[in-house]
C-alpha cells in the first residue's frame, strides 16, 4: 500500500469514526475510500466490517458517562444484535450481492424517515401503552434490532441510522444516550460479522488496520460532539444525510 492510499484511509477513518459515533453512516467515508484504494467491491465490505470494530471501541470508551446503568439493556439489545449480525454475514457469504441491492435504499431511507418522526411516533407508541393493561411488549423492539442487525452484518452501511431510529421510536431519553446504546448495538452486531470475516472472507488486512486506527480517534471524540450539540436539529441532519445515503445507493444498484 503506496502512502497515498493509506493516508487517505487515515482520513476516511477519521472521519468514518466522527461520523459513525454521530450518526451511524461511518461507512458513507470509509467504504468508498476502500474502493478508492482498489479493493474490489466484496473485498471492501468486508474489510470495513472488520475495520470499523475499532468505532465500536472508540465510541464506548468516549460514551461511558451516557452508558452508566444501562447494562443490562445492552446485554439484551446486544445479543439480539449479535443474533442478527451472524444472519446476515451468512447471508453476504452464501449469496449474491444482487440480491439486497435494491433493497438497501430502502431501508436506509425508511430508518431516515422513523429519526424524523421519531417524537410522533414515539408519543403514538406511548398514548397506544397507556391505554392497554399489564407489561408493555418488548417484542417488536426485539425485532427490529435483531432485522437491523441482520442488515448490519450482511451489508453495515446506514445500519447506524437504523437503529439510531428504532431506539429513538421505542425509548423517551435523551439523543446522546439513545446514540450511545445505538453504537454498542449497532457493534455488537459487526463484531459478529467481522469474526466470521476474518476466517472466511478476503480482508485486506493492512487496509483494515489503517483505516480502523483513523476511526478509533474519530469514533472517541464522537460522543462528546454529540453531548454538546442541540438534539432536534442533530436528528434531523442525521436522517437528511440518511436520505442522502439512501439515494445515493439507489443510483448506484440500477
Amino acid at each position: 500500500m503506496g502512502l497515498d492510499s493509506a493516508a487517505l484511509l487515515v482520513l476516511a477513518g477519521l472521519a468514518a469514526g466522527l461520523v459513525g459515533s454521530m450518526a451511524g453512516l461511518a461507512s458513507l467515508f470509509s467504504y468508498p475510500a476502500l474502493l478508492a484504494t482498489g479493493l474490489p467491491p466484496i473485498a471492501a465490505n468486508v474489510t470495513n466490517t472488520v475495520a470499523m470494530f475499532s468505532t465500536t471501541v472508540g465510541a464506548a470508551s468516549g460514551s461511558r458517562r451516557e452508558l452508566r446503568g444501562q447494562l443490562r439493556r445492552l446485554l439484551r439489545l446486544g445479543l439480539l444484535a449479535v443474533l442478527g449480525g451472524s444472519v446476515g454475514a451468512l447471508l453476504l457469504l452464501t449469496t449474491p450481492a444482487s440480491t439486497f441491492e435494491l433493497v438497501v435504499p430502502w431501508l436506509i431511507a425508511l430508518g431516515s424517515v422513523l429519526l424524523l418522526f421519531s417524537d410522533r411516533l414515539r408519543e403514538v407508541a406511548d398514548g397506544r401503552a397507556k391505554s392497554r393493561t399489564g407489561p408493555p411488549s418488548l417484542l417488536p423492539l426485539g425485532v427490529s434490532v435483531a432485522l437491523v442487525g441482520v442488515y448490519g452484518g450482511y451489508f453495515g452501511a446506514g445500519a447506524g441510522v437504523l437503529m439510531l431510529a428504532v431506539l429513538s421510536v421505542s425509548a423517551t431519553e435523551p439523543l446522546p444516550v439513545t446514540n450511545a446504546v445505538k453504537n454498542i448495538a449497532t457493534g455488537a452486531a459487526n463484531v459478529t460479522a467481522a469474526v466470521a470475516f476474518a476466517f472466511l472472507a478476503p480482508v485486506n488486512w493492512v487496509a483494515a488496520a489503517v483505516l480502523g486506527a483513523g476511526a478509533l480517534v474519530g469514533s472517541w471524540v464522537g460522543p462528546s460532539i454529540v453531548r454538546r450539540l442541540p438534539e432536534r436539529p442533530l436528528r434531523i441532519a442525521i436522517a437528511l444525510a440518511g436520505l442522502v445515503l439512501a439515494g445515493h445507493l439507489w443510483f448506484s444498484a440500477i
